[in-house]
Order: structure tokens, then C-alpha cells, then sequence
């Protein structure tokens, strides 16, 4: 049977790539999108093994302890993290499982994964990036301002990445994300797509 994949997909917050995502999934929905374990309550429709896998900090610190998690972050009290077992199980079924994670965890799963296929988002332009945050109407002022300042931080790290796409017209980004993940050479490519394009702009 054949190996399956790992992908991770980041960027900064606000760049699309859950829209990416989610519209990748519809037509393929042979992918599948990693749970991740977190010690937060459940959520008003949150379903256990669905949407998250939902545990207490004491079995979240034991499963830092015996390295079962590829990634994981503390969040606003909470942890946060991707349970190593259920991953490998999917992989070992020739599956091919996506992580939609930022660019902390994604650093940590070259650590912990190294053969994964890690791919980055790109805004056309901080200005750009900053005209959607501003339309999604959810920030204050002040947290924009937060949001624009990490992403100037973590866009420095595209290059890090085996793919970077520039989600400057989404149908595009989604051919490019696609062609990317799906080329039959995509254990070796190199694949820096229209990184040229990103331009810091001016506000």
C-alpha cells in the first residue's frame, strides 16, 4: 500500500487559507483535515473527535511528556496541539492529512515530521492583508494593528516553507495550492509560486 502525505498549511492570520482550505476540501474530499486536541470546553455544537479532541491540561502535559503530539501552543490559558497516533494511522493507510496551523506549530512539525510538504500563504501586500482584516469587521483598532505587526513577523518566514502561494485572486491561489499539493513530483519540488508577486505596499 502507498505511503500517505502530510501537508501543512499556515500563514498570518487573515491571509485566506481556511477559505483555501475549505474550498480544496470540496473537491477533494479525500483529504482529511487533522483534529486537534485541545483543553478548552466544548463550544455550542462541538462534537468530541470532530471538531476537536477534548482533554484535561494533566492529559494534555502527559501527552507532551511521551512526544505524542506534532505540534502544540498555549493559547489564552488553553492548550492546543496535533495528537501524533491518529496522523500516523492515516498516513500508514496511504492517506493524505492536511494541518490548517500557524507558524509556530508548523516550525515544530519540521522538528517532528520532517518529511511533511509545508506550505505558506501569502497576501499580495501587507496593505492588502490589511483592507480584508479591516472588512472582516471583528477587530478593534488596536488588535489589527497587533495582527499586522505579526504578520510583517511571520511572513519573513515564507521562505522557509517547500511552497509559498500568493492568495492575490482566490480562484488562482486555489489552481496554484492545488498544483502544488497534488503534482506527482511533490515529494521533491521546489515550488516557489509567484513568491515575486508579494510586496510589503504601501498604507
Amino acid at each position: 500500500m502507498e505511503i500517505g502525505k502530510l501537508i501543512v498549511l499556515t500563514g498570518p492570520s487573515g491571509v485566506g487559507k481556511g477559505t483555501l482550505w475549505r474550498s480544496l476540501w470540496e473537491r477533494h474530499p479525500e483529504l482529511y483535515l487533522s483534529v486537534s486536541a485541545t483543553t478548552r470546553s466544548p463550544r455550542p455544537g462541538e462534537v468530541a473527535g470532530k471538531h476537536y479532541y477534548f482533554v484535561d491540561r494533566q492529559q494534555f502535559e502527559s501527552m507532551i511528556s511521551a512526544g505524542e503530539l506534532l505540534e502544540w501552543a498555549e493559547y489564552a490559558g488553553n492548550y492546543y496541539g496535533t495528537p501524533r497516533p491518529p496522523v500516523e494511522e492515516r498516513i500508514q493507510r496511504g492517506e493524505w492529512v492536511v494541518l490548517e496551523i500557524e507558524l509556530q506549530g508548523a516550525r515544530q512539525v519540521q522538528q517532528t515530521f520532517p518529511s511533511a510538504w509545508r506550505v505558506f500563504i501569502l497576501p499580495p501586500s501587507l496593505a492588502e492583508l490589511e483592507r480584508r482584516i479591516r472588512e472582516r469587521g471583528q477587530d478593534s483598532a488596536e488588535a489589527i494593528a497587533r495582527r499586522l505587526q505579526q504578520a510583517e513577523v511571520e511572513i519573513q518566514a515564507a521562505s522557509e516553507f517547500d511552497v509559498q502561494v500568493v492568495n492575490d485572486d482566490f480562484e488562482q491561489a486555489l489552481l496554484d495550492l492545488e498544483a502544488a499539493i497534488f503534482s506527482s513530483q511533490v515529494a521533491s519540488l521546489q515550488f516557489k509560486i509567484q513568491n515575486s508577486k508579494f510586496k510589503k505596499g504601501q498604507k
